[in-house]
């Protein structure tokens, strides 16, 4: 193994997925932050359920984001 190199089964982050990781978690805080300040309060019901399906849709694009590195893993 050279310099810089990785050993076997060492997962590979690059810049552009921890970006997306950040991005998927705190897009549910910006989105409702941003509608309460833009538009106006949510019940805490809203609230949950919008952070609920943010995160599931951020997961999904996560999976499909990572998969197609993970494929060309050696």
């Amino acid at each position: 193994m050279g310099r810089g190199g990785r050993r076997p089964g060492e997962p590979i982050y690059l810049r552009r997925h921890i970006l997306a990781l950040a991005g998927a978690v705190a897009l549910p805080v910006v989105i409702v932050q941003g509608y309460k300040a833009f538009v106006g309060p949510l019940s805490f019901d809203v609230q949950l359920l919008v952070v609920i399906i943010v995160s599931i849709f951020s997961g999904i694009g996560l999976h499909y984001f990572y998969r197609s590195s993970a494929r060309n893993e050696p």
